[in-house]
């Protein structure tokens, strides 16, 4: 069996249509798909085989949950992959879009914490390094995933957030852990239990790689 796509992962699409959900697409979302036929696997549970995507649109608030049959997959490309094409170097629009431009910095600065593989850009920037459609704006914020199978070091984190959010641009990182996420502010200065991002929602963990986070 094919193991399904991690949250964060964009897959490619022929159609709208292809999508499944328990009412009629917006127009909106035909629209965007029309343009760019790409959309992001969510955080949730699978249902009956179906994958949980969801569709972004021009807005932030425009955001439109659905079910993906495996088979309708025509390519799948997650944030690690996108860091290492390195899609960014020489971008026509970087120089209108910081948060495009700032990810030569990022890419130093998590190599020298030790996180050189392991991460990659999600949110709008990913999204048009994907899909190749512009999508963001001179005001969006950089959004990172780290993939963090065992806890980070305490100080590495901490400088790593420190050179981060010293950036031209907001910038927001989430640690994936085998269990969910969080966010790397939170596991850098914030009191336990945090918040983890679960496929079954957000709950308080006071250990977000305990297997029993997932469990709680």
């Amino acid at each position: 069996m094919r193991p399904e796509p991690a949250a964060h992962t964009l897959l490619r699409i022929a159609a709208p249509e292809v999508l499944q959900c328990d009412a009629d697409l917006p127009q909106w979302v035909v629209q965007e798909l029309r343009r760019a036929p790409w959309v992001v696997v969510r955080r949730a549970s699978a249902r009956d085989g179906l994958i949980p995507v969801g569709v972004r649109g021009a807005a932030r608030g425009m955001r439109f949950a659905a079910w993906l049959a495996p088979g309708e997959v025509r390519q799948a490309v997650h944030p690690l992959e996108l860091a290492a094409r390195r899609g960014w170097r020489a971008h026509p629009r970087a120089a209108r879009v910081p948060a495009l431009a700032a990810l030569g910095k990022v890419e130093q600065c998590l190599r020298r914490m030790g996180f050189g593989s392991s991460w990659g850009p999600t949110g709008s920037v990913g999204f048009e390094l994907a899909s190749g459609c512009a999508t963001a704006t001179p005001h969006s914020d950089l959004d990172l995933m780290v993939q963090a199978d065992a806890p980070p070091a305490g100080a590495a984190a901490a400088a790593a957030l420190t050179e981060l959010v010293s950036l031209p641009v907001t910038v927001d990182v989430l640690l994936e852990t085998p269990y969910g996420a969080v966010a790397l502010a939170e596991y850098v200065s914030a009191p336990r239990p945090i918040l983890l991002r679960t496929t079954t929602g957000g709950r308080l963990a006071t250990d977000p790689w305990a297997p029993e986070a997932a469990a709680a």
